[in-house]
């Protein structure tokens, strides 16, 4: 991989690499809470060759900084464009999963002449009281243990058991990224996510915008991501059978011909 380029703006500093054809169109991948830009691994394999990929840890995560405070999804669609500037990017396509995923739907919303296409997986668009409370209890237990007391249950909402158990060394790689988040950033990201309330919004959202769910996805449960599919005039909708959160990892074969068609490449 490319090495990495750091990114200042005034209160983060973002940690981004680019890689595939400096000279093909731009895509940006953004991830998930409590994973990093490694995640895409197999995308990548798939998008280099068409693509200047171009990927970055999220706030708080990686070896991307810290800011103190709780986060809003104006920081976090503020950080993807200032990827893109840096880059020199005018426009670019864009995939992003559950966190990823939400901040996707700000860009396509808010910046969306910066964008051709989004690719919204594993993720929702508002904040029910249940999940809202859902967030409270996760940060009261880092707060008390750390990031890693929360492992274990994460773990086992993001990928399937029969992948848990034949995946060893990939489930290792994201429990070592997943330590890598820090306690404030992970807050500061889960506050963002108990502020979220873009579905009354998705009939602006006119970008064509594929929406892809996890059939066994508790998080971002598919009756709801089809709903948000429906409110979306220019969208696509794509279900994966035996698949939990992480659905980029946890069918990855079904995930890269989900964006191969969406994506045209």
């Amino acid at each position: 991989m490319s090495a990495r380029v750091e990114i200042k703006r005034a209160d983060v500093t973002l940690s981004a690499v680019a890689t595939g054809r400096k000279d093909g169109p731009a895509i940006l991948l953004s991830n998930s809470l409590g994973a990093g830009l490694d995640m895409w691994a197999p995308q990548r394999a798939v998008l280099e060759a068409h693509y200047n990929v171009i990927g970055y840890d999220t706030r708080g995560h990686g070896q991307s900084s810290t800011p103190e405070g709780d986060y809003n999804f104006d920081d976090l669609t503020a950080d993807a464009i200032a990827v893109l500037d840096h880059f020199e990017i005018e426009t670019a396509d864009y995939i992003g999963l559950s966190l990823g995923g939400m901040t996707g739907l700000g860009l396509g919303l808010n910046h969306a002449e910066r964008f051709n296409k989004i690719v919204c997986a594993c993720a929702r668009a508002d904040n029910p009281a249940a999940f809202v409370r859902s967030w409270d209890d996760r940060i009261a237990a880092i707060s008390n243990g750390g990031i890693t007391t929360i492992w274990n249950g994460t773990v086992e909402r993001w990928l399937t058991p029969d992948f848990l158990s034949s995946n060893a060394d990939l489930v290792a790689q994201l429990a070592s990224d997943f330590a890598q988040t820090t306690v404030a950033g992970y807050t500061g990201c889960a506050r963002a996510l108990q502020s979220l309330n873009y579905k009354h919004r998705l009939g602006d959202l006119i970008l064509p915008t594929l929406f892809i769910s996890g059939a066994d996805d508790f998080g971002a449960p598919a009756a709801e991501m089809e709903s948000m599919f429906t409110a979306t005039p220019n969208a696509r909708y794509v279900d994966i059978p035996n698949c939990a959160h992480i659905a980029n990892l946890n069918q990855a074969d079904a995930f890269n011909a989900a964006l191969k068609q969406f994506l045209e490449f």
